[in-house]
């Protein structure tokens, strides 16, 4: 049990890490440090539900028809 809660939390850290990828590697060299960690800041939000959006992207494929709403 402790393996696997291992594993999940390795995977967890490790897409976070990719979801700041972009804003580090583009902030990296040219803006000074203050900036820089404003930026990875303002980041972490979305980067830290990273799960969500995925199971978004997944669940919300483009084309399926949506279901029904009862009218009001």
């Amino acid at each position: 049990m402790r393996m696997l809660i291992a594993l999940l939390v390795i995977a967890y850290l490790v897409g976070v890490g990719v979801t700041l990828a972009p804003t580090i590697k583009a902030n990296w060299n040219t803006t000074p440090a203050s900036r820089f960690v404003e930026s990875a800041v303002a980041e972490l939000p979305r980067a830290l539900s990273w799960p969500v959006t995925a199971y978004r992207s997944i669940a919300t494929k483009p084309g399926a028809p949506e279901k029904p709403t009862a009218a009001k």
